[in-house]
């Protein structure tokens, strides 16, 4: 018997979170109800913690944070098999309609009806117990981490990044940033059979990072200007949402690759229009995801995406303003809560 109430740590306002006792979530007839074990703080958590919005977004009442998330079942709604009870999942945070045009061309990431956790008005799993449509909710093999599979959404991000890049056995991929979400784009090349990958980064410690984890070199941008070097690769990634990194990058790519824009930066940059043009440049966004799941749990089941060894540093409910401001430590990769401590 699950409780009626739960611990969650609140955004009550920009800057301002709280632990509150809140209803436990009641599961719809389709949906599962999972003990939260595991959530990785991603940079829009740390956005609207600083800033209360992420462009149209905005936080107009108070929301619980976080959506990389993992943990166990502990209750089904009516439609769901009971023996799905005691799984351990990784959770994909988002619920689409399934019925308009998007959806049915399987493009359900771009659901104008999309929820997705933490994500105003729409809660996140930064408390002890959040519900998910039961397809949503994917279970993990034994020897994996609920940890990993937390992990497996800034995974999905690096899968989806990688597919827009069209990244292959021999490619040559550039990636802008280092962050946590760089490193996993560069691990993710790498498992897609990429024969290099450079990636660029003006701290040091996240280049050391980058090559860690698979990078071929790197690059200071403020020693080195890339759009000089003669790079020719066939995709440039970014994931910094740096203009100065974006306009670099597309002067690396060579004639009919592929530019793929991830990191967040402003909403209006200036990019080289005649090099795009006379190069025959494919120029492409990410929002999300869509059907990465099973491959991302493969990648890290498999060890071919290291995530466990990511994280570097984990909090209670009571310590998740001080895993947000984590993030601004160029050390740290990922940040995880842990809402049963």
């Amino acid at each position: 018997m699950t409780a009626e109430t739960m611990r969650a740590s609140v955004l009550v306002a920009k800057g301002r979170l709280r632990v509150e006792e809140v209803r436990v979530p009641e599961p719809a007839a389709d949906q599962v109800l999972v003990r939260i074990a595991s959530v990785g703080v991603c940079g829009s958590d740390v956005h609207y913690f600083q800033h209360g919005r992420i462009g149209d977004f905005v936080l107009t009442s108070p929301m619980i944070l976080g959506h990389e998330a993992a943990g166990t079942i502990v209750a089904v709604g009516s439609g769901v098999p009971a023996d799905r009870i005691g799984q351990r999942v990784a959770i994909e945070p988002q619920r689409a309609c399934r019925v308009c045009e998007q959806c049915r061309h399987g493009r359900y990431n771009l659901c104008p009806s999309i929820e997705f956790y933490a994500t105003p008005p729409i809660d996140g799993a930064f408390a002890e117990y959040q519900s998910i449509q039961a397809d949503y909710a994917f279970p993990i093999p034994d020897s994996m981490s609920l940890e990993a599979a937390a992990l497996c959404e800034p995974l999905s991000v690096g899968i989806w990044s990688n597919r827009k890049a069209g990244t292959g056995p021999g490619s040559r991929i550039l990636v802008a940033g280092a962050g946590p979400i760089g490193v996993i784009i560069t691990q993710v090349a790498r498992a897609f059979g990429a024969a290099e990958v450079i990636v660029s980064d003006v701290a040091a410690g996240r280049r050391e990072a980058a090559l860690r984890y698979g990078a071929s070199r790197v690059i200071d941008p403020t020693a080195q200007d890339i759009a000089t070097l003669d790079l020719e690769v066939d995709a440039f990634i970014d994931a910094s949402g740096a203009e100065p990194a974006v306009r670099a990058g597309v002067m690396a790519v060579k004639p009919a690759g592929r530019i793929v824009l991830v990191g967040m930066g402003a909403d209006d940059v200036t990019l080289p229009a005649s090099r795009i043009q006379n190069r025959e440049l494919v120029l492409t966004g990410v929002f999300r995801y869509a059907n990465t799941w099973p491959l991302a749990i493969e990648l890290a089941a498999s060890g071919r995406v290291d995530l466990d060894s990511m994280v570097t540093s984990q909090h209670g409910l009571a310590d998740v303003e001080a895993a947000l401001t984590a993030t601004t430590d160029p050390r740290t990769l990922k940040a995880v809560v842990r809402p049963g401590e």
